[in-house]
């Protein structure tokens, strides 16, 4: 299955706890796959205080499989967002229960090999960061990364750098923004980036630019894919949907064989591409980080033309 393990907390709306909504990159990411149809777990700690049991129920509803999920006494962390005016994150998670994972053993989910899926503040922060990259270097699946940087979040710079290298020696298939670039390799383009990543390790690098659409990057060469046209409500969660969605439908492709990533055409990787801008949209279009499940998937929304390079 679609195993996303990292953080899961409570974004805290516009510093409004009167919309208090489950959020979590890696979480958000689990969310989209299983309301696509795909078979995703999660993997981190949850509190049980009443914030962890609001994720809980959560995911339950959304059918993501909790059966290698932690639960403990640590309470949930909060990531309070401000959206105009565009999304910035502030992080109330000291001691808090994403940071304290103690194993990661998906024997409980059945046999391998599964995809593995990591990224934002579970790849660094804490003891949860070391048993996941521990994780990530043992796994004998496809295994992708999504570092959603959060600078604001981010007091320790060789820390980040540490985990995120350790996690690129294992990835195969790696989501990143143009400002998660930005700030990862200052004073780079992103083509310069890919090709230097897909010159290692990496299968696929796929690049997202928020209203300006996505690049996909293989051996083969590259495709520009347009964002949906759409009214946005915020952003949260968009990218995270996205990835959701590519995994699904990598799964239902290939499933978990890493070594079959490569025989994906870039014609296979745009219909990929456009199915997760059109879930990325979606989700751009309510509050909070809400991805859409598969039927919404068939609505139609307008895109503008997607250009090849």
């Amino acid at each position: 299955m679609i195993v996303c393990c990292g953080e899961a907390l409570v974004d805290v709306l516009d510093g409004d706890a009167a919309r208090w909504v489950p959020g979590g990159g890696s979480m958000n990411a689990a969310i989209a796959a299983a309301r696509l149809g795909a078979p995703a777990a999660f993997v981190g700690r949850v509190s049980v205080d009443a914030e962890g049991e609001l994720i809980w129920r959560h995911m339950e509803h959304s059918g993501v499989d909790l059966r290698a999920c932690e639960r403990g006494t640590e309470p949930t962390a909060r990531s309070i967002i401000s959206l105009a005016p565009r999304p910035s994150f502030r992080l109330e998670g000291d001691n808090t229960a994403d940071t304290a994972l103690r194993s990661a053993d998906l024997a409980a989910l059945g046999r391998g090999p599964h995809i593995l899926h990591g990224g934002t503040l579970g790849m660094f922060r804490g003891r949860t960061a070391d048993v996941l990259a521990r994780l990530a270097g043992r796994h004998d699946g496809l295994v992708s990364l999504d570092p959603n940087v959060r600078p604001a979040i981010i007091d320790d710079r060789d820390r980040w750098d540490h985990f995120h290298q350790r996690w690129l020696s294992a990835c195969d298939l790696y989501r990143a923004s143009d400002e998660d670039l930005s700030w990862i390799w200052p004073g780079r383009e992103a083509d310069d980036c890919a090709a230097e990543l897909l010159a290692g390790r990496i299968t696929t690098v796929m690049v997202t630019r928020g209203s300006q659409g996505a690049t996909v990057y293989t051996a083969e060469g590259h495709l520009d894919v347009s964002a949906l046209s759409i009214d946005t409500v915020d952003t949260v969660g968009a990218g995270d949907s996205f990835v959701g969605s590519v995994l699904a439908s990598l799964w239902d492709r290939l499933g978990a064989d890493r070594s079959a990533l490569v025989s994906l055409s870039l014609a296979d990787w745009r219909a990929i591409a456009e199915r997760a801008a059109a879930a990325a949209a979606i989700t751009c279009s309510r509050h909070g980080a809400d991805p859409p499940f598969a039927h919404e998937l068939e609505t139609n929304v307008e895109r503008p033309a997607s250009g090849g390079r």
